[in-house]
């Protein structure tokens, strides 16, 4: 009997242990599946929104009623229009700077010339708003919808961007020390980075920016200047880089695969030129 009783003892610990490794397994594939979803599901935002609703194409404010809330800011406090509907109004010139715009909807939204240093825009929708000349030196702008938006002339610099700036303009603008690198630490939601897919950047004064994985393919980047910044791991695919400057910028990962490279500036002078990806593959003449 006790030697019945010891197999049975061993069978059921085997049973055990393959049901735990069997629910362990289905658990890794979840998770895997979890992995996989999130980042597809934030891809798939602009899906399930109705850019044509009023809640993305009105305002709740007059220009008025804007620049009156911005009066106490005179006095050290920032103003603060988080989550306000702000669309297609005409706030150009305005001095926004380091008001908070969390959230806000600013579709279509003039703010040619404005002021918005260090302004919050996380989570802002600014889908083809024109800030053509505005500043917005060291403002926050993390995970924004700014799709074909005007920033030519813009100036960006020291700014924190990591938003979808795909098919946008900033001819002329200046990036300069600004980060628009991966957020490698916050990735519950896909890769938060700087897209700048198909956007025109000809002429742009990146020097010193970080542009660490970030997504540049089919951009036109003509006379761009990138004298020191850091293009570790960026998409460049089909870009157009005739006569950038790229002395000491670091090129490490750099994916360069049908990009334009006629008649690049300090590509001699270029860090880790030895590690870019599919250099052979570019467009030299």
């Amino acid at each position: 009997m006790q030697h019945i009783g010891a197999e049975c003892r061993i069978g059921t610990g085997d049973g055990i242990e393959e049901a735990l490794m069997g629910a362990r397994m289905r658990w890794m594939l979840a998770i895997g599946l979890l992995v996989v979803a999130v980042p597809a599901a934030a891809q798939d935002l602009m899906r399930h929104i109705d850019l044509s609703s009023p809640e993305m194409t009105s305002a709740e404010m007059t220009r008025a009623e804007v620049e009156a809330a911005l009066a106490p800011a005179k006095s050290g406090t920032a103003a603060d229009f988080s989550g306000k509907k702000l669309s297609g109004l005409d706030l150009s010139g305005l001095d926004l700077s380091r008001a908070v715009l969390r959230t806000a909807k600013l579709n279509k939204t003039k703010l040619v010339g404005a002021r918005l240093d260090g302004a919050i825009l996380d989570q802002a929708w600014l889908l083809e708003a024109d800030l053509s000349g505005a500043s917005l030196k060291r403002a926050s702008i993390f995970a924004a919808q700014m799709q074909r938006a005007r920033l030519d002339r813009a100036d960006l610099a020291g700014a924190r961007i990591a938003a979808d700036l795909s098919g946008a303009s900033l001819l002329g603008a200046s990036l300069a020390g600004a980060n628009l690198a991966a957020d490698m630490k916050n990735q519950s939601m896909g890769l938060m980075r700087a897209v700048l897919r198909s956007a025109k950047l000809d002429g742009a004064n990146l020097r010193g920016a970080d542009l660490a994985r970030v997504d540049l393919e089919f951009a036109s980047l003509k006379g761009a200047d990138f004298t020191g910044a850091s293009l570790v791991g960026a998409s460049l695919g089909g870009a157009d880089l005739t006569g950038a400057t790229l002395a000491d910028a670091d090129l490490a990962g750099a994916d360069f695969n049908s990009a334009k490279l006629i008649a690049p500036v300090g590509l001699d002078a270029a860090r880790n030129l030895d590690k870019a990806q599919n250099l052979d593959r570019a467009v030299r003449q």
